[in-house]
């Protein structure tokens, strides 16, 4: 139904920088809503960052300033540039989309910000490794 190729997983030493792409096929339309997560080995999965249609993003508090999220929508394509890399970002990096799109709440001045939870995705990629040495 919709498939998954993820790429640009490694291992880098502190300090460095990996860029992941994610290529999204099959029946999800062209308005999804495109996300990273993480998940390290006995945690939780974590929200990375999430990326709406329109190039509206939402990052983690943790990596804000040092990671950034795109897409190219023609290409059904996502990226995560991620630099000074630390050791807390070692873990497994799962692509995702949520064919509803990404809801938005607005505030009274019509700006409005997007979600960043499992809960509005419901495809998901295979993981890429990202290790980070010391």
């Amino acid at each position: 139904q919709v498939q998954f190729v993820e790429s640009g997983g490694g291992s880098v030493q502190s300090g460095g920088s990996l860029r992941l792409s994610c290529v999204v096929s099959g029946n999800i339309g062209s308005r999804y809503c495109m996300g990273w997560f993480r998940q390290a080995p006995g945690k939780k999965r974590e929200g990375v960052a999430s990326i709406d249609s329109d190039g509206r993003a939402r990052y983690a508090d943790s990596v804000k300033g040092r990671f950034t999220i795109s897409r190219d929508t023609g290409k059904n394509t996502a990226f995560l540039q991620m630099n000074s890399l630390e050791v807390e970002d070692q873990a497994m990096y799962y692509c995702a989309a949520g064919s509803m799109g990404c809801p938005r709440r607005y505030d009274s001045t019509g700006n409005y910000d997007i979600p960043l939870s499992h809960a509005n995705f419901d495809y998901w990629g295979q993981g890429t490794q990202v290790t980070v040495s010391s």
